[in-house]
């Protein structure tokens, strides 16, 4: 048995698990400290396939490892599962939900962000986001069960209302969204039900600004555009929702009748920035010091998500997962320069190593700054790209073979109905 670490090493605690937590956590990995990692739920999202699990492409097991597992040969780390409630920062003090507390000498977090309704929380029951497993799950049951109730119906309006899919907010997750959906109903449905016809369902993709992907390029945004209608994706551009519930959305003075809403159009950071009481942007993100710590707290960093950054021409960073890892690389070196007394590294710098997104199951776009893709090609860089950050030889053979499996078949392999009480009455 491993002895546990002395109480004498300089205490690190970071919050969150994410990519941020795990960059800095494996960058201190020979350093004379000890670690404990705290998050609220016991394992890793690989989030940038999370939109996969939810579409029936990928199970949730090939996108998600523990946390306990992934340090089990670092016996400097301990892993605590446990929400925070707050922090004293004057007593250098993390509190837990239960009343618990742990005390540290650095504090790093890496909380990550929820979803933002933008003041209208209440929207939150009928267009769930996506964020975590629970989602994932929850999003992928809400797809399945509405065509089995489309099917089990007599009524054309509940068959139209429940084969009605509305996806608010054209980023990638959105579009990403919308094309998998579409060819789901489209493409991979149509011969296993015998009442509705699957290729009649509407895939909806609102947007409040005037087109899809606008971060991107306009010759890369107007080929996703294209790209995505000819999938059967509805684009409807310009048009805020004024209104989610029950039965639909609502745009103005219009109404649509719609049984599954996800939403994907903004993001809010964590409460990160009220436990320390510095100043955030309007997302909520904690405005940070060139070296990444908060306010008058040198002790504190914030990354990842939580942190308001720019880059060097005084840009946003993208709340993405290289970004995050840099900020964990950045913040795991100038704690070892501070514990070895040395200078500190220079301020922090993001390298933006490019953007990419996918447009259903063959075709993607892709922007490396002065080098650009898009179609079948920019695919399989999309896939090369994120097998080669998932987690370990299992994961990246399993994603490979559901990918292989559903590109030469064209069926997902992921489309069982895991049925709450809740939802068991709803569809009987």
């Amino acid at each position: 048995m491993n002895k546990p670490p002395t109480c004498d090493r300089h205490h690190i605690v970071v919050v969150g698990g994410g990519f941020g937590g795990l960059q800095c956590i494996k960058s201190l990995k020979s350093e004379n400290v000890r670690i404990t990692l705290i998050d609220q739920r016991n394992h890793h999202l690989f989030q940038p396939l999370l939109y996969q699990a939810a579409t029936t492409i990928l199970a949730p097991s090939e996108i998600a490892w523990p946390l306990r597992h992934l340090f089990r040969d670092r016996p400097d780390v301990t892993t605590i599962m446990a929400q925070v409630t707050g922090v004293e920062t004057n007593a250098s003090r993390v509190h837990l939900a239960g009343g618990e507390g742990i005390d540290y000498d650095t504090l790093v977090l890496a909380t990550g962000a929820r979803h933002s309704y933008f003041g209208n929380d209440a929207w939150e029951t009928h267009a769930p986001g996506l964020k975590t497993l629970e989602d994932a799950t929850a999003i992928r049951r809400k797809i399945l069960s509405a065509f089995e109730i489309a099917e089990k119906s007599d009524d054309p309006k509940v068959q139209r209302a429940y084969m009605t899919f509305a996806i608010i907010g054209a980023g990638p997750t959105g579009v990403e969204l919308a094309g998998i959906i579409a060819e789901l109903a489209h493409r991979i449905l149509p011969r296993e039900f015998r009442k509705i016809d699957t290729k009649t369902a509407r895939v909806l993709l609102v947007e409040a600004g005037p087109e899809i992907l606008s971060a991107y390029p306009d010759a890369l945004s107007a080929y996703a555009k294209t790209a995505v209608s000819k999938l059967g994706v509805e684009i409807m551009l310009g048009q805020p929702v004024t209104r989610c519930h029950a039965d639909g959305i609502d745009m103005g003075s219009d109404s649509i009748p719609c049984k599954t809403i996800i939403w994907a159009a903004g993001v809010q950071a964590s409460a990160a920035a009220d436990w320390i009481d510095v100043d955030c942007d309007r997302f909520g993100r904690a405005l940070v010091n060139p070296d990444l710590t908060a306010g008058q707290h040198s002790n504190v960093f914030v990354i990842g998500d939580t942190a308001a950054v720019t880059d060097k021409s005084g840009n946003p960073v993208p709340g993405i997962a290289p970004a995050a890892k840099q900020m964990g690389g950045y913040v795991a070196r100038v704690i070892r320069q501070r514990l070895a007394g040395a200078a500190p590294p220079d301020p922090f710098r993001y390298r933006h190593a490019g953007s990419l997104a996918t447009l259903g199951r063959r075709a993607a776009i892709a922007d490396f700054g002065r080098f650009k893709m898009k179609g079948p090609v920019a695919w399989w860089v999309w896939g090369i790209a994120h097998i080669f950050f998932l987690i370990g030889a299992r994961s990246r053979i399993a994603v490979a073979w559901s990918w292989l499996w559903s590109f030469v078949t064209g069926q997902n392999s992921a489309r069982i109905i895991t049925v709450t009480e809740k939802d068991q009455m709803r569809i009987h």
